[in-house]
């Protein structure tokens, strides 16, 4: 028996590349969910454990274990959060995460009540999702109507630069000829209105 059957990185990656988009999406936002369920127990059991030691004075954390995940949430919630984070395009599997962990910050719920707001994540971003659709919708609408009319418009303006025209003093000539130069500053163009040409 070989060494290699024991260890597995000589073998490519196959699972990564099978996996799609959308999956990997449910994926992660899956276990941010679970990530913040136990965080949230966490934080339950330390705010008892404090009420503990205020009450009665002595700690006593250090006899107790605990079980490592007390709450999961019903097949049929998970399957319903899976749904509505699989109408998530993975650009915005980020912002999702944010808005949880903004929602988590601001009302520290206790575990039953994260996939709540987890639920309530999912539909923030799922209507910013749709507003930006609307808005590309009305501005590829808006660019396709008014391309046409703006190429057909032509602008003229009145005055043109004409930086190389023939007729421009050089201070060069000024020297061969011999006269003082005009006041005009000489690295600018010379500028002319529509009516001189």
């Amino acid at each position: 028996m070989s060494l290699g059957s024991w260890f597995r990185w000589n073998e490519p990656s196959r699972r990564m590349s099978q996996r799609s988009p959308t999956e990997m999406v449910i994926e992660t936002l899956m276990m941010e969910l679970g990530w913040q369920i136990k965080e949230a127990e966490k934080q339950q059991r330390d705010r008892e454990n404090e009420y503990r030691k205020i009450k009665t004075g002595v700690d006593y954390s250090w006899l107790i274990s605990y079980q490592k995940h007390n709450y999961d949430i019903s097949p049929g919630e998970r399957l319903q959060l899976e749904d509505l984070c699989s109408k998530i395009h993975p650009s915005y599997c980020g912002p999702v995460i944010i808005r949880f962990r903004q929602l988590i910050a601001e009302y520290e719920p206790e575990a039953p009540e994260v996939s709540r707001l987890f639920r309530s994540a999912l539909h923030d971003v799922l209507e910013r999702m749709k507003e930006e659709e609307e808005a590309k919708k009305l501005a590829s609408q808006w660019n396709t109507k008014h391309k046409t009319s703006l190429s057909l418009t032509t602008f003229k303006t009145r005055s043109r630069i004409s930086p190389f025209s023939s007729d421009i003093k050089t201070i060069s000539e000024d020297v061969e000829r011999g006269t003082d130069p005009t006041r005009r500053v000489w690295s600018m163009p010379e500028f002319r209105s529509t009516r001189d040409y």
